[in-house]
């Protein structure tokens, strides 16, 4: 399969995009207040009949476009500084491509156990995760002795995904000291960073489907600037029981599927 090969396979109808694009609305809102819509997106894609590597290139492609819009917003609300967090996010990057380099080389059928392994893994960090506030704290780790730890969850992102804005808040938060908002506001950032860095090897890999993962990434979009405004409102606390609640049921039938047949 060739760059330009996954266009759009005959098996993706029209309403499944607009099905999809719904889907990409609502994880895009989850991702901007709280992260983790990829817990949303990845289970949606790969019930929608997806091959698992079409399914990670094409959710990295709709999730730059939904998180662009989340940093962006941050940004403008003071909650970012773009010089600041570059270095971290040229790690993130290099991580992002080292980790979608891997998981290029693992063979799909593996693959579809792997990810919905991963998905309830991810799930159950989201239920366990301390919880976190505005208040800034004295940091345990330096910046230099940081590197590695973004450089590390920038793999992880490349590799799966899901999950990995809320390693990268949570270590900014526990290991650097910031507070909550302003750690959400870098996470944007260097989420962008790692996606696009996986993205590319796999388009590259002829990965991504590219008309169903920009519809679905105008739907991330509406959704990521409506959960960027609601997120100095409210918080994750109704947001994360729905999240683990859909995630495990969804990947459990996934699960069911892969040793059914």
């Amino acid at each position: 399969m060739t760059l330009l090969a996954a266009i759009e396979p005959a098996s993706v109808s029209p309403v499944l995009f607009v099905v999809l694009a719904a889907v990409g609305v609502i994880s895009g809102a989850v991702d901007a207040i709280a992260g983790g819509g990829g817990l949303i997106m990845m289970p949606a894609l790969i019930t929608a009949g997806l091959p698992p590597h079409l399914v990670l290139g094409t959710n990295k492609l709709q999730s730059i476009m939904g998180t662009s819009m989340a940093t962006w917003r941050y940004r403008r609300a003071g909650m970012l500084s773009l010089r600041a967090g570059a270095p971290l996010a040229a790690l993130a990057l290099a991580g992002g491509i080292a980790g979608a380099i891997l998981i290029s080389r693992i063979d799909s059928h593996v693959l579809g156990l792997v990810v919905p392994l991963l998905l309830i893994a991810v799930a159950g960090y989201t239920v366990l995760s301390p919880r976190m506030d505005d208040q800034d704290v004295h940091p345990r780790l330096s910046g230099r002795a940081f590197a590695p730890v973004i450089a590390g969850v920038g793999f992880y992102d490349g590799f799966f995904g899901p999950g990995a804005g809320q390693f990268y808040a949570t270590t900014l938060v526990s290991l650097r000291g910031m507070g909550l908002t302003r750690a959400m506001g870098l996470t944007k950032l260097l989420n962008v960073s790692s996606n696009l860095g996986s993205m590319v090897v796999f388009a590259l890999g002829g990965h991504v489907l590219w008309l169903l993962g920009l519809t679905i990434g105008l739907g991330a979009m509406t959704g990521s600037l409506i959960g960027s405004r609601l997120a100095t409102r409210h918080g994750a606390a109704v947001i994360r029981p729905l999240l683990v609640t859909v995630s495990l049921l969804l990947t459990a039938k996934l699960v069911w599927a892969w040793f059914a047949g």
